[in-house]
């Protein structure tokens, strides 16, 4: 504990504030976006974007003034990233309490932090009293967190050397984070580059289906980041059409998938995406759950398969990507079908892409690991080793995944007792914390998918918007964030004695 203590103790702050002041300026510069959106729709809101955008450029740029001869490493990396997230999402949410259309700076901030986490959980019970500017910005969050806040800098910003890949590897999803070309800032770029066109060829197809523009793109952020936000209450069940649905049902899954095996597309590596074990698992996930569930309602519609296979589809897809839009109300689906939509909610989808959860890759690597430990009882002599896509995987990683997944159950378990507190009945509160740890969204009862947030405590809403952040940045980040400021606590604690 001395140990480590002293070792926060001698962290470059002024690296991390530096770091920090580019992402507020960041943010300022995206807030434009959302009121130039105001402008347009005349909803005289713009004066909330106004004052934010000045808070974040007056901040940013005192912080991003700081300068430091002295290199970082992983723990100022992880720590920037944690930190980074925190504060933006406060300033992220002030626009809505600066505009009075969320009145509590708690549910301003579980409502931000639910948007750049790409969670999708939502305090709101009348989505469509928000403003166009605030609807733009709540979505637009989802995009801007999907790929990761500070992996955009690094794709944007001149500056960004290969120190800044402790940031990236603190804030890119997935137990193993690589570049796919040598230089740092052109992997960034890459990965935005294929953001970018997914992004497009999804508002396209939207727009093909009779989708107003504004939804469209609202939609597709949502999508993209693997978010959720809907800008309608009813979510997508408001337009009642198949094909939008099937269009958003498989963009859902394509942003579910590691962002990598798009690039080896690009490069014609096909041979690579077909041998990755993750993604073969993610769709045999996906083509079992929605066979399942699909019979398993199949009663509720009238005995059209045609019809439970619809909603079967969609939730499934909206679920294990961990998006959260909705076209039912699966509260009302039989129990089996909802214990499989509570696991995939557990599982997620693929590393290195947009979506939450445990992810395919690291559950693949602890069903070896078991396997193998079972085998190694039966055969005490055996050596073996385990293997993704035909590689070792070193034995490093393996400890870090199930190091990784014991935080997880702790974290859960801190989590449940907490939010018990509110005396909400199991359901709600067991998928309300699942689902916010996880990134998902809707959970079940109070919290599911015609449901809401608000009816929890601030205490609730705080832990919370912690667990989405925990859960976005894959628990490390926002621990040793934690242990940094509990540790200047302690020792401002003791100068004063």
């Amino acid at each position: 504990m001395f140990s480590l203590n002293r070792r926060l103790h001698m962290l470059n702050w002024r690296v991390i504030g530096s770091i920090i002041g580019y992402a507020l300026l960041m943010e300022g510069a995206l807030l434009v976006l959302p009121l130039i959106v105001d402008i347009f729709y005349g909803e005289q809101v713009w004066h909330a974007y106004l004052l934010t955008i000045l808070c974040c450029l007056v901040c940013g740029a005192t912080l991003a003034a700081l300068k430091s001869k002295h290199s970082y490493f992983a723990k100022e990396g992880m720590i920037a990233v944690g930190l980074t997230w925190i504060i933006l999402s406060f300033f992220g949410g002030l626009p809505f309490f600066f505009s009075s259309e969320i009145p509590s700076l708690v549910d301003c901030f579980f409502e931000t932090v639910s948007g750049f986490t790409t969670t999708g959980s939502s305090i709101l019970t009348d989505v469509e009293a928000l403003s166009h500017a605030s609807l733009f910005w709540r979505s637009f969050t989802h995009w801007i967190g999907g790929m990761g806040i500070l992996v955009f800098l690094l794709a944007i910003v001149p500056r960004s050397n290969d120190r800044m890949m402790h940031v990236m590897r603190a804030e890119a999803p997935g137990p193993i984070i690589g570049k796919l070309v040598p230089r740092l800032r052109e992997s960034a770029a890459i990965l935005y580059k294929i953001y970018l066109v997914l992004t497009a060829v999804m508002v396209l197809f939207l727009l093909l289906g009779g989708m107003p523009l504004f939804d469209s793109l609202c939609t597709t952020f949502g999508t993209a980041g693997t978010g959720g936000f809907a800008i309608k209450n009813t979510s997508i069940a408001f337009y009642d059409s198949v094909y939008l649905e099937m269009v958003i049902a498989v963009f859902m899954l394509l942003f579910g998938i590691n962002f990598n095996m798009f690039y080896f597309l690009l490069i014609k590596n096909v041979r690579s995406v077909f041998r990755n074990e993750e993604l073969r698992m993610y769709l045999l996930i996906v083509a079992c759950s929605v066979v399942m569930i699909a019979f398993n309602i199949l009663s509720l519609y009238d005995g059209s398969l045609l019809q439970a296979f619809r909603y079967a589809f969609f939730q499934v897809a909206t679920v294990i990507s961990t998006t959260g839009y909705s076209t039912a109300d699966f509260n009302l689906w039989p129990m089996f079908s909802k214990m499989i939509l509570l696991t995939l909610m557990i599982v997620g989808a693929c590393a290195g892409s947009t979506a939450g959860g445990l992810k395919i890759s690291r559950l693949t690597v602890l069903l070896k690991r078991t396997k193998l430990d079972l085998q190694r009882l039966l055969h005490p002599q055996k050596v073996d080793v385990i293997t993704m896509d035909g590689k070792v995987i070193d034995k490093n990683v393996v400890h870090q995944i199930c190091s990784y997944f014991f935080c997880y159950i702790l974290i859960l378990v801190i989590i449940l007792l907490i939010v018990s507190l509110d005396n909400f009945d199991m359901e709600s509160t067991v998928s309300a914390c699942f689902s916010c740890l996880g990134n998902v969204g809707p959970g079940l009862g109070i919290a599911g998918p015609l449901g809401n947030f608000s009816m929890f405590s601030d205490l609730s809403k705080i832990v919370l918007s912690f667990a989405m952040l925990i859960g976005r940045l894959e628990i490390y980040p926002i621990l040793i964030f934690l242990a940094a400021f509990l540790s200047h606590a302690r020792r401002h604690r003791r100068s004063k004695d």
